[in-house]
């Protein structure tokens, strides 16, 4: 029986660069720093040498946590066909958020370019029962899609 989601993870290359996204600019807050390499990591994952530096990070209040992992050993590359919301597999997370054209400012404001303006979901295509849903887009800092979700 699963009991709910421990965590997403993201793969980053500037650890640094990417807590500082998630805490200044969206509001996340850093929990704890984790050095994972040795044995048990390289079982679980099936890479040898690893070193990875993480960081976790949540929302104030609690929520699903992130964590941002950056390898420094074996490096992983980028690939820029995952920045597009039709690559098969994991695609995008969603945040919910109470003001989504406040949040699209903020993200303006701190070089983000979001795919598009924030948009509002036909009443007719799926019924919600938190109410409208007005939706974007964005990447964060190593390509990962990111979408605002706001229900009234």
């Amino acid at each position: 029986m699963i009991l709910g989601i421990d965590h997403l993870n993201i793969v980053t290359a500037d650890l640094a660069r990417s807590v500082k996204f998630y805490t200044e600019v969206l509001g996340f807050q850093k929990t704890h720093d984790v050095l994972m390499e040795g044995e048990w990591i390289e079982a679980i994952i099936g890479l040898k040498g690893v070193k990875g530096l993480v960081a976790f990070v949540e929302l104030p209040g609690g929520g699903v946590r992130i964590e941002l992992l950056q390898y420094v050993t074996p490096a992983g590359v980028a690939l820029s066909e995952n920045a597009r919301a039709n690559t098969l597999g994991l695609r995008h997370f969603a945040l919910r958020v109470a003001d989504i054209a406040g949040m699209a400012a903020r993200l303006r404001a701190a070089g983000v370019t979001l795919f598009s303006a924030p948009v509002k979901v036909p009443q007719g295509v799926v019924k919600f029962l938190a109410g409208e849903k007005t939706l974007c887009y964005f990447l964060d800092p190593d390509g990962v899609i990111v979408e605002l979700a706001e229900y009234r």
